[in-house]
């Protein structure tokens, strides 16, 4: 895992450009604090940045940026090749011989025998690269199937520079930030930049299963990101997985069933869990990351390392679970219980780790419990990705109920969604917290929640109820924000396939992805996850509904594949997640917070936010109205443009966020 920059400047330009690739490459020192490696060809106009977080063969002979054996190609490269063991194997085979024990040299010769697009689809892993072809002068840029790696590319000038961060292009002298307002409101509505936007204007994130190929001369005619955007190629599609899966589906018994997946998830935990480093899994205690660490621990001669956050406070420690899982399993376990004031200690690192606007709060325990088990470990398995394929969240398992509920009147479901908006109002936070309630129950009673249900319940159709579900309860309070499906979505039959592609292409790569790949990374840490191998993805699409969602609860298959290791009192209780008390938090210690950056909308003379609005959200929240989701949206929107405008970043005036409804 490392960091990775680059600069292309334009035939016939000055190659002094190319100078910033140090200071670029420096910003990016936390992704890879193990050793930094540069490599310029004036001439051609190239350079080529890397930082390196040394994982497998720790030697010099595994230094980036590295050079092809034919001298044709040189390849900065962040990420891992799971199956480069048997890639090697084979090239061995076929007479190739090698001078390191990693990953790199392995790429660079499949590249080479077999060309680039044909050894990315035999690469099992996740990566970003740039490979530069010193025969035909031309740059590939290449990024993973899921997008687990991010790779952000601009044009500035007469140059093309990409990385893995933007703060690394901010680095480069003639790039000019100013700000998308578009991609602002795609924030607000979500709480995250969709990934096919950027917060920056005329900067794009390479999209997952893609490359990009382009010489120098080139640059000229591209003339703006738009149109570089359009010499993007696929060499893998999601959207292609799913419409193939969903027509041949995998025809099995449960355990025939269950039986493949827990092959496919060994497989992908074996190969994750090969490195010259200490390794660990994170464990929550709930589903996914518990079959991954008892796939690990099944295939592992001692205990495996596991790494627990737990907040002592409102019904969110999850720590009990994980601990009684550890010992089931075996495994050596680190807990660490945060107080309160350690935990909201990170805040105002949140803007410079994450770079982008984002305001998923679960960045905090992620970032905690990353910053927990780099103590210990290099490598940490995860068990991001099983919401996803398996179907995992509510609205994938509410899906069906609401489904037939369509086949009731609509004024029967008028009566019962007028029904739920007078519990929500009713439902207020201080009343539900002097209720002997479960976490979970209250959780499932918040006023938001409810009046989005009355919502559903109200679609006149399914293509009406699948709107509804897939676009955030906020999207409605803003002019700018694109929010609903995704752009690319393929036409897929079914109510719960829709919603599984439409997270999976759009939340996944977007929020999930980003959330790990920035709390690992910041502290030079490695985060793998195997939930997300593209054969388990594959597998996924294959699957029948009912081997996801059955008995009113999602991802069933998982359930059935973990009772092979878990008892069941370990597998059946409500899923929780990795939450954190930010609406009782915004009323108590971080209301002071709070309000300084109220303050500081209101003196915004650009009037990026529409302060009244905000403060009348701010308002229904102190009086018990639980609106913190579109608070903290609005919060960390305005603490990362305060980082952003230290550093005298330019912002168009003549435009305004209008957070109608905040």
């Amino acid at each position: 895992m490392c960091g990775i920059a680059g600069i292309l400047v334009a035939a016939c330009r000055d190659p002094k450009s190319l100078e910033a690739i140090g200071e670029m490459t420096r910003s990016l020192r936390h992704r890879g604090p193990d050793g930094e490696g540069l490599w310029t060809d004036r001439d051609a106009g190239i350079a080529l940045g890397h930082r390196r977080l040394a994982i497998v063969d720790l030697s010099g002979a595994g230094r980036q940026p590295m050079r092809s054996a034919s001298d044709q190609y040189v390849i900065s490269f962040n990420g891992e090749i799971y199956n480069f063991r048997d890639l090697r194997r084979e090239l061995e085979a076929a007479g190739h011989q090698f001078h390191s024990t990693g990953d790199t040299e392995v790429m660079l010769v499949a590249i080479e025998t077999w060309g680039l697009e044909a050894a990315l689809k035999r690469f099992a892993g996740m990566f970003a690269f740039a490979l530069w072809d010193l025969k035909t002068r031309t740059l590939h840029l290449a990024r993973d199937r899921m997008g687990k790696k991010p790779l952000y590319v601009a044009l500035a000038g007469h140059a093309l520079v990409f990385a893995s961060e933007l703060k690394a292009i901010r680095r480069f002298p003639l790039f000019c930030p100013e700000l998308d307002l578009d991609a602002a409101g795609s924030m607000l509505s979500k709480g995250w930049v969709p990934d096919h936007k950027c917060i920056w204007r005329g900067v794009f994130k390479l999209p997952p299963g893609s490359m990009l190929s382009i010489r120098s001369t080139d640059l000229a005619e591209a003339g703006s990101a738009v149109s570089l955007c359009q010499r993007v190629d696929h060499w893998w599609s999601l959207a292609e997985v799913a419409a193939k899966g969903l027509e041949r589906p995998i025809l099995g018994s449960d355990d025939e069933l269950t039986d493949e997946l827990d092959e496919l998830l060994r497989l992908a935990v074996r190969e994750r869990m090969v490195a010259d480093v200490p390794l660990g899994g994170f464990l929550s205690g709930g589903i996914d990351s518990s079959t991954v660490v008892a796939l690990m621990q099944a295939q592992s001669r001692s205990p495996v390392r596991t790494f627990t956050i737990a907040f002592a406070e409102g019904g969110f420690d999850e720590a009990p679970y994980a601990a009684e899982v550890a010992r089931h399993l075996g495994t050596d376990h680190t807990e660490l219980h945060l107080s309160p004031d350690a935990a909201r200690e990170v805040i105002p690192e949140l803007p410079r780790i994450w770079d982008e606007p984002f305001a998923d709060e679960s960045q905090i325990p992620t970032l905690l419990v990353a910053r927990l088990a780099r103590q210990h470990v290099t490598v940490a398995l995860s068990g991001d990705g099983g919401d996803e394929c398996f179907a995992g969240y509510g609205r994938h398992f509410m899906a069906n109920r609401l489904k037939r509920q369509q086949s009731l009147p609509l004024m029967v479901r008028r009566t019962m969604a007028s029904g739920l908006s007078l519990l929500a109002r009713v439902a207020r936070e201080d009343f539900l917290r002097g209720l002997p309630l479960a976490a979970n129950v209250r959780h499932m009673l918040r006023s938001d929640r409810l009046d989005r249900l009355a919502g559903l319940l109200t679609a006149r159709h399914e293509d009406e109820l699948y709107q509804r579900l897939v676009t955030p309860p906020a999207a409605r309070l803003t002019r700018h924000s694109q929010c609903g499906s995704i752009d690319s979505a393929p036409k897929l039959d079914g109510l719960l396939s829709r919603l599984l592609y439409d997270d999976m292409a759009g939340y996944l790569p977007g929020d999930i992805l980003v959330k790990l790949d920035r709390a690992t990374m910041a502290n030079g840490l490695e985060g793998r996850c195997p939930l997300l191998d593209h054969r388990v993805v594959e597998f996924a699409w294959r699957l029948p509904s009912e081997a996801k969602v059955r008995n009113g609860s999602g991802k069933w298959i998982l359930r059935n594949l973990l009772r092979r290791y878990l008892p069941d009192r370990l597998i059946d209780r409500p899923k929780q997640g990795f939450d954190v008390p930010v609406a009782a938090w915004l009323r108590g210690p971080l209301r002071n917070w709070a309000t300084d950056l109220l303050a500081d909308m209101r003196r915004d003379s650009e009037n990026v936010l529409d302060s009244t609005r905000v403060q009348g959200c701010w308002l229904d929240h102190m009086r018990g109205q639980d609106r913190s989701r579109e608070l903290w949206s609005a919060f960390m929107f305005q603490a990362w443009l305060n980082e952003a405008r230290r550093e005298k970043v330019p912002i168009d005036p003549s435009r305004t966020l209008d957070m109608a409804g905040v």
